[in-house]
């Protein structure tokens, strides 16, 4: 069942995603080149528990850390650790924050230093198509316009949308329903309405859709090796458009 939120309900989780918007804020002053990704994990869970927050990832099914960090052909779920970033990565940050029972959800992909091109395009596409799919997120407008709205975006510019991983409601849990596939035809499933949050989250992949899951029962990666990125923003279903909760206004 999808629960819709009330206005009081969706600025409690506006805070929180103000909390998250600065959290991934400093993540991107502090990546460089020869930090390792333990020491964002660090910086991330210190930053948000000073906030009076909870890094909503740790424990989480198990998982370890408070943020993933997933570097290069890693699409999701990459465990914080001894790695250290390399000049030329791409990174993604995911970041859940929990604070006064509901939680919050987003997720952005840094550049180190000077990458490729390939990598400059991945990541704007990836953005783009997160941007496209939020003027969907609109009082009588269907889920699979936003699904739609990804795909096209994402395969007029030559990459492929993850096809096994979803975007979700998201409220007082971290996955809610309803699911968002990142592709699709338009018109179909639910019809959005007010009061619904979601966690839209486009994963793009230079090469094929095709994923794998390492040995660590945690870390996805593209299966042929190419580079993927991630961006998330939780949003708020409104009459005009998605009202993007995980920023820091």
């Amino acid at each position: 069942m999808i629960e819709l939120k009330t206005e009081r309900e969706i600025q409690i989780i506006k805070i929180n995603g103000k909390i998250l918007a600065r959290t991934l804020k400093l993540i991107g002053e502090k990546i460089r080149p020869g930090i390792r990704t333990k020491e964002l994990d660090f910086l991330a869970e210190n930053f948000i528990k000073k906030q009076g927050a909870y890094p909503a990832f740790k424990g989480y099914r198990g998982f370890p850390s408070s943020i993933c960090v997933s570097v290069n052909e890693e699409v999701v779920h990459g465990i914080p650790g001894e790695r250290i970033i390399q000049e030329g990565e791409i990174v993604s940050v995911d970041i859940g924050v929990l604070k006064d029972g509901y939680y919050a959800d987003g997720a952005y992909t840094f550049p180190v230093g000077k990458v490729s091109e390939e990598a400059q395009k991945l990541m704007r596409v990836t953005q783009q198509a997160l941007e496209s799919a939020l003027q969907f997120a609109q009082e009588g407008r269907y889920l699979s316009d936003i699904s739609h709205a990804i795909q096209s975006s994402v395969e007029e510019n030559g990459f492929s949308v993850v096809r096994d991983l979803v975007g979700h409601g998201i409220g007082k849990r971290l996955h809610e329903e309803p699911q968002i596939p990142n592709f699709g035809d338009p018109g179909h499933g639910v019809m959005l309405k007010r009061g619904m949050v979601l966690a839209i989250e486009p994963m793009v992949n230079a090469g094929s859709y095709e994923i794998d899951t390492k040995d660590d029962q945690w870390t996805i990666t593209t299966r042929d090796g190419s580079l993927s990125a991630h961006f998330e923003h939780t949003a708020a279903v409104t009459e005009n458009g998605a009202e993007v909760l995980t920023v820091d206004r």
